[in-house]
């Protein structure tokens, strides 16, 4: 019972950790990989404005527009109201929702943080868990296909996401370093649950390969989930920083800018003919475009919408607004009145990312 209670303030105080760094510290990928893409302007766009359609479905649920507000926390008292916040948001705006990973409902954490998300009619609403709580690690077992099912009817989720944090997990303290037999783990899962699995990164980007290795398991969905934006190592080497571990300070700070761009992993995922979510370093509705325009379904972000959910609701909604208003312009800017138009529009690589291209001869 001790012991059960030590681990339950271990995660419950890692948790609030990550919000409060995330919060107060910066904590960026040093480049956001957007800004090297650029499109072509239509100085006559020959449609109107008023005319363009934002909607998008996604495995035939219909969304308002193609966004959704990536997983970020839960576990404690105070990210029910953050949650609470974001979830009444994407039900106002029509659009997808994730909760943070719900492992500590598995170990005995705060559920009211993820079980206030119930009560909102979300069109995409996604639950979480981590790969490596798939298998063993060396002082926790391997979650059962009955704590999945679980922690998705925590939340009535129809989706479920199952994030590969490998990158952050070198840099934590009490990070889990098995990912013998993930893959088939996964595999697992996905042909036991009643919902599609999204397996998603978390700031390492996804590379051709692994896409390919996810898509003969069943894995009917990826989030790119690449460099760009918030770096996990970022925020580990600040909690290494505060428990006086310089190892994994200096592990943290070495990996802070690494992983697979998030424009890249897009175009090394869009001819697996998988649905893609494109996650890393969105800012703007105009980012949303460009992910659409590189093979993305749905896009999401989480660090812009952090702070907002964490204020009030009408911040979270404000900021969302903002988000569909810009990638409107942006489409009308083009000359496309469509999601689906926009799929098709090229897009102008510079940089880091022509770099990128170049060598991995994506053109």
């Amino acid at each position: 019972m001790e012991r059960e209670l030590k681990e339950q303030r271990f995660f419950m105080k890692r948790k609030e950790e990550h919000v409060e760094i995330a919060l107060s510290q910066d904590v960026q990928n040093k480049h956001n990989y957007w800004k090297d893409i650029e499109f072509l302007h239509n100085a006559l766009p020959e449609i109107n404005m008023e005319d363009i359609d934002l909607g998008t479905e996604f495995f035939g649920k219909k969304l308002n527009f193609p966004f959704v507000i990536s997983g970020m926390t839960g576990g404690f008292e105070e990210a029910r109201e953050t949650n609470e916040n974001l979830a009444r948001a994407a039900e106002k705006m029509q659009i997808g929702f994730g909760v943070g990973s719900e492992r500590p409902i598995l170990n005995k954490g705060n559920t009211r943080s993820y079980s206030v998300v119930k009560k909102y009619k979300i069109p995409v609403k996604i639950a979480n868990i981590g790969a490596p709580q798939l298998v063993d690690q060396k002082n926790e077992k391997a979650v059962t296909i009955k704590d999945i099912e679980r922690i998705i009817k925590m939340i009535d989720a129809n989706f479920l996401a199952i994030h590969l944090n490998f990158l952050q997990e070198i840099a934590q303290p009490g990070g889990e370093g098995n990912a013998e037999n993930i893959l088939k783990a996964i595999g697992k899962v996905v042909s036991s649950v009643d919902v599609p699995v999204i397996v998603k990164e978390t700031g390492g980007g996804i590379s051709k390969e692994v896409g390919e290795k996810l898509k003969n398991i069943g894995v009917e969905c990826i989030d790119a989930g690449g460099a760009g934006g918030t770096s996990f190592s970022a925020i580990e080497y600040y909690r290494a920083k505060a428990a006086g571990s310089e190892l994994l300070q200096h592990i943290g700070k070495t990996f802070w800018n690494w992983g697979i761009p998030t424009p890249v992993s897009l175009m090394l995922l869009r001819d697996l003919n998988t649905r893609l979510i494109a996650t890393g370093g969105i800012r703007s509705g105009v980012d949303i475009a460009k992910a659409i325009a590189l093979g993305a379904d749905l896009v999401g972000a989480a660090y812009p919408l952090l702070k907002p959910g964490v204020k009030s609701y009408k911040d979270s909604v404000s900021v969302l607004n903002l988000f569909k208003e810009e990638l409107k312009s942006t489409m009308f800017l083009l000359g496309i009145d469509s999601i689906e138009k926009l799929k098709n529009v090229k897009t102008l690589k510079f940089g880091r990312v022509r770099g990128w291209i170049e060598e991995l001869h994506l053109e």
